[in-house]
């Protein structure tokens, strides 16, 4: 008997090795992409990509402002922004048990586009009484917070329609009407003041360009609260998946807990737009990845989603960079190319197996 059990106890075992290697070679690359993206970031400057430039600009009498001032402040944010959406992806995924659930879907996006055009439109009739350097610094310096406050608010709003968040169903679709509505609201605004459609576009394509240390201080702050705060819970995204009766018995009060994960994920939604814009796919496509090489629990899928995140939009900043140099593209237009295109295969994958 006991040998029986021995060998019917042997594949649950090793599927457990498998599964624990999985995980330690997925961290492992998720390092070294990070090491080898980052020095490439630090490497692309108004030529491209070249070595020898940044061995020059290191040991320059400029190091300290091309390097130390543009560049590693811009690698070392675009990896936090993408480490936001990717948790935030994470997040959104577990809590409406939904594949395709985006860190956007709660109207974070379009509250912050329009606060943004709000904010533009503004400054272009400021512009008419002073001089046009003073109305594109107090635009510059209003941006980032109206999108932050626009973020919240257009969460808030959606969380008012849906009436809470105890119907998963109602508030996705709270969402989906709440970007409806302000998108058409900043495009009405973009029609009566045109001045605000440029400034409207390239924040809705998402850039790091504007990165500097003062928000990688901001991000900073927000990953050191968000990913302990999601890390905690990840308990209760694992019992989502078992019903509500789990959660309760967890000791857990689930509405309050689904009030707790909701306003977490417009806190890191929130932060990442302000800063960059919005970027699309990369909260969408990093728990995927995660998933599909080492699945696991919640604790290890939000850590990981975080990781694969940055290292997905530091690689497309490299490639933003790099691709057309001296000029840049936009950085979300890189990750809805890359995130779409992936998948469009994955779903053509199954299709085929099915």
């Amino acid at each position: 008997m006991r040998g029986d059990s021995s060998l019917a106890r042997a594949p649950t075992i090793a599927g457990f090795d498998s599964a624990v290697r999985r995980r330690r070679r997925l961290a492992a690359g998720l390092a070294l992409a990070t090491v080898a993206l980052t020095l490439m970031g630090l490497a692309i400057g108004t030529e491209g990509l070249s070595w020898s430039a940044l061995i020059a600009d290191f040991t320059g009498d400029q190091a300290a402002l091309i390097v130390g001032q543009i560049r590693a402040p811009r690698t070392i944010g675009a990896f936090e922004v993408g480490a936001l959406l990717g948790l935030s992806g994470a997040v959104a995924q577990s809590l409406f048990r939904n594949p395709l659930a985006d860190p956007y879907l709660l109207g974070s996006a379009s509250g912050a586009g329009l606060a943004v055009v709000l904010v533009l439109a503004a400054s272009s009739l400021v512009g008419n009484v002073v001089s046009l350097e003073t109305a594109q610094a107090l635009a510059q310096l209003g941006l980032v917070a109206a999108a932050f406050i626009g973020a919240l608010g257009g969460v808030t709003l959606t969380l008012a329609i849906s009436q809470g968040t105890a119907n998963t169903l109602r508030l996705l679709l709270g969402g989906v009407v709440v970007g409806v509505v302000l998108v058409s609201l900043s495009d009405l605004i973009t029609t009566v003041a045109p001045d605000a459609l440029r400034g409207k576009q390239m924040f809705m394509l998402g850039s790091t360009g504007f990165l500097g240390w003062s928000s990688v201080g901001t991000l900073s702050a927000g990953l050191s609260v968000v990913v302990p705060a999601a890390v905690r819970f990840a308990r209760f995204l694992d019992a989502m998946t078992l019903g509500e009766e789990t959660v309760a018995s967890l000791g857990l009060n689930p509405t309050r807990v689904h009030v707790y994960l909701v306003v977490l994920l417009a806190l890191a939604t929130g932060i990442s737009v302000s800063q960059s814009g919005v970027v699309a796919f990369v909260g969408l496509v990093s728990p995927h990845l995660v998933r599909r090489y080492a699945p696991s629990a919640s604790a290890y899928l939000l850590a990981a989603s975080a990781a694969a995140g940055g290292v997905l939009l530091l690689g497309a900043d490299v490639v933003a960079r790099a691709a057309i140099a001296p000029q840049e593209l936009p950085v979300g237009v890189v990750t809805a190319l890359v995130g779409g295109g992936y998948l469009i295969w994955l779903l053509h994958r199954r299709s085929r197996r099915s």
